[in-house]
């Protein structure tokens, strides 16, 4: 009997080691995560650039044929 416990202990610590993923593992899906929202961040930084620049050049142009008149 004492055979049989010390087997099914050393069948856990196995199990128990190999369950779950590594610490690289959750490194590297934080790491991309990171870089997911930073992608995202700087495309929505860049829309709202070129709508503000638009906007700008619009006044501008606006602005300049106002004058010219």
């Amino acid at each position: 009997m004492k055979k049989v416990f010390a087997v099914m202990a050393i069948v856990g610590m196995f199990a128990f080691v190999a369950c779950g993923p590594k610490a690289e593992e959750k490194t590297e899906e934080a790491t991309e995560q990171v870089q997911d929202a930073a992608a995202a961040a700087t495309e929505e930084v860049n829309a709202t650039a070129d709508e503000a620049n638009a906007t700008i050049d619009s006044t501008a142009n606006a602005a300049v044929d106002s004058i010219a008149k």
